[in-house]
C-alpha cells in the first residue's frame, strides 16, 4: 500500500516518520522546507499535491485548520485516484469533514475524518488516539495505516471522528482547569504541590493531565506543546456543535471564556497548561 502525507509540521513529522517504517511514503508541505530530514527515512519529498497523489492509496493530512483542510481538499480532488481514502486528521469543525466527504464521494473516492489526542509526545511515541468517523469499509482499509501512529477507532458515520474530538478537548480543557486550580489551592496553603501529586498517584484525581500539566505548572514551564490558540478554536467549535443542537454546556463556556481572556492579553502562542496564570490572576 502506498501512502501520502501531507502537512509535516509539529505533528505531521513524526507521523511521517512512524508511517515510513512500515510503508513507503511520499510527502508534501506548502513549506518545503518543513520536509528536510524525512528523505532520511526514506520519505519521497514532493514538490506537488499531483506528485503526492499519482498511484497513491491512502491521502494522510495534518493541517492547522478548516481552511487549509478545505483548500487541500479542492485542489486534491483533481489528481486524486478513483478508490483512494483520504484521512484527514486534523481539527475541525463537523460541517468541514461532512463537506469534504461529499467532494470525494463525487470523485469516487472516500473521506474519514480521524483528528487525534496525545500531541507532539503521541506522535513521536507512535501512541495517538485517533478517533475515526466515516464508512466501515474504507476505516478498514487504512487501519493498519493508522496503526502505525497509535490507536485508531471507528466511532460513528462522517463526522463522528471531530464530534469525538470536540468531547475529548472538553475533558482537556476542563481537567486543566481543575488541575490549575488544585495546584494554585496547594502554593496558596503551604502544601508541596509536587508532594500532593504524588499523594494522589493510583486515586481517582490521578491522571496524563495532572502528571504532565500539573507538573509545567509547578514548574512555570509555558512552552507550547498545544497552543492556547488552538484549544480556543476548539472551544469554539464545541459550543457551535452544541447550539446546533440546542445544548447547553455551561462549563465548556467558561473554559472557552478563559482561553479567549489568555489570547487576549498576548498568551495566544503560549501552552494551553498557562490557563494556570489566567487562575492565578483572577480577583
Amino acid at each position: 500500500m502506498k501512502v501520502g502525507i501531507i502537512g509535516t509540521g509539529l505533528m505531521g513529522f513524526p507521523m511521517a516518520i512512524n508511517i515510513a517504517k512500515k510503508f513507503e511514503l511520499k510527502s508534501f508541505n506548502r513549506t518545503f522546507e518543513k520536509m528536510k530530514g524525512l528523505e532520511k527515512y526514506k520519505i519521497t519529498l514532493c514538490n506537488t499535491l499531483e506528485s503526492l497523489s499519482k498511484e497513491t492509496d491512502v491521502i494522510i493530512s495534518m493541517l492547522p485548520g478548516d481552511k487549509e483542510v478545505i483548500e487541500i481538499i479542492n485542489q486534491i480532488k483533481n489528481f486524486i485516484k478513483s478508490g483512494t481514502v483520504f484521512v484527514d486528521m486534523s481539527s475541525t469543525k463537523v460541517s468541514t469533514a461532512n463537506e469534504c466527504y461529499k467532494i470525494l464521494k463525487e470523485k469516487n473516492s472516500n473521506f474519514i475524518d480521524a483528528p487525534v489526542s496525545g500531541g507532539p509526545e503521541g506522535a513521536k511515541s507512535g501512541s495517538l488516539a485517533i478517533m475515526a468517523g466515516g464508512d466501515k469499509d474504507a476505516f478498514l482499509k487504512v487501519k493498519n495505516v493508522l496503526e502505525a501512529m497509535g490507536n485508531p477507532t471507528l466511532v460513528g458515520p462522517n463526522g463522528s471522528g471531530q464530534v469525538s474530538k470536540l468531547c475529548n478537548q472538553i475533558i482537556v480543557g476542563v481537567t486543566i482547569g481543575a488541575v490549575a486550580e488544585a495546584i494554585i489551592l496547594c502554593e496558596k496553603n503551604g502544601a508541596d504541590p509536587n508532594k500532593f501529586i504524588a499523594a494522589v498517584s493510583g486515586g481517582f484525581a490521578d491522571g496524563k493531565i495532572l502528571q504532565n500539566h500539573g507538573q509545567r505548572m509547578i514548574d512555570k514551564d509555558f512552552v507550547a506543546r498545544g497552543k492556547n490558540i488552538t484549544h480556543l478554536k476548539d472551544m469554539n467549535n464545541i459550543l457551535e456543535c452544541a447550539s446546533q443542537k440546542g445544548i447547553k454546556l455551561p462549563i465548556s463556556k467558561l473554559i472557552q471564556n478563559m482561553f479567549k481572556n489568555l489570547c487576549d492579553s498576548g498568551f495566544e502562542n503560549d501552552d494551553h497548561c498557562s490557563l494556570y496564570k489566567e487562575i492565578s490572576n483572577l480577583k
